[in-house]
């Protein structure tokens, strides 16, 4: 095969791949990050000793995945240098468009509550229909083994539901409350114990995980907890802070399951705050 003709071949899978590795990483930059070095790996491999190159690209990219989401467990997070930065969910046509077969924004949080193994299993058989004896052979496990995984894995994403609108901003205005009195107690009681917060700035994404780590890092940012104010960001309940020009500066949207916040994810760059359908129910302040 040409090297025109295997990029033109490994293009056809593209979006196939992004939309595999989103789900299974939750971002649309790890994704691409993961399918471009399944791209370098297959430029690499001498095409004609590959029976089939969607699988092959498959296997490629979800072991990939399992080694960014085994790291983000196992790798300390660099520290802020001040206060958290503001919390976002990404909101977008394009990212609408990609979850809209199968997964929404929720079930992306639901995913993150899964192990790596877990979590590649229920995206590869539930969501894209890739056989059990493909899974495993990807995990290192037996067909079996990968059924039992995703069996797991279906439990846990059915056991957990996202509340209706009111209850979810009734919990952000508690964690606000909490977070703008330093009541420790108070966040721990709103955050679930496995939260994720994932911060995106122009320096990068920064991830913290556990309800007595996160609720540690909003105490000490206190000071930027004071500029938060009541929003609805794509149409969900979150917060928003404005900088001392009255511009919006960073977007905090939460994900509300089972009366608890499991995950906060935000964006502080301004190219990605452009995108954000942000409506505030609070004029921001004319200090």
């Amino acid at each position: 095969m040409t090297g025109d003709a295997l990029a033109s071949a490994f293009e056809e899978q593209r979006g196939r791949l992004v939309a595999v590795a989103h789900r299974m990483l939750g971002s649309r930059v790890d994704a691409e990050d993961a399918v471009q070095e399944a791209w370098l790996r297959l430029a690499r491999q001498d095409a004609d000793t590959i029976d089939n190159l969607s699988g092959w690209l498959t296997t490629v990219v979800g072991r990939v995945c399992i080694d960014v989401l085994r790291s983000r467990k196992t790798r300390p997070e660099e520290p802020f240098d001040e206060a958290p930065e503001v919390l976002v969910l990404e909101d977008s046509p394009e990212e609408d468009a990609l979850l809209a077969e199968s997964v929404g924004l929720a079930l992306l949080v639901v995913l993150d509550t899964l192990g790596p193994a877990e979590r590649l299993a229920f995206v590869l058989h539930d969501l894209f229909a890739v056989p059990f004896a493909e899974v495993g052979e990807i995990l290192g496990k037996s067909a079996d083994a990968a059924k039992m995984l995703a069996s797991r894995a279906r439990r846990k994403v059915q056991g957990r539901r996202p509340v209706d609108e009111p209850q979810q901003r009734a919990v952000v205005d508690a964690f606000l409350a909490a977070a703008r009195e330093g009541d420790f107690d108070g966040l721990i009681r709103v955050l679930d114990p496995d939260v994720t917060w994932r911060s995106e700035t122009a320096r990068g994404v920064v991830v913290r995980s556990g309800a007595t780590d996160v609720a540690t890092r909003v105490q000490r940012g206190a000071r930027a907890v004071g500029t938060l104010r009541p929003a609805l960001v794509g149409g969900k309940p979150g917060l928003v802070t404005w900088d001392k020009r009255g511009r919006l500066g960073g977007v905090m949207a939460c994900t509300v399951v089972d009366g608890r916040i499991v995950a906060i994810d935000s964006v502080s760059d301004p190219r990605r705050l452009a995108a954000l359908g942000v409506t505030s129910l609070e004029a921001p302040s004319s200090k």
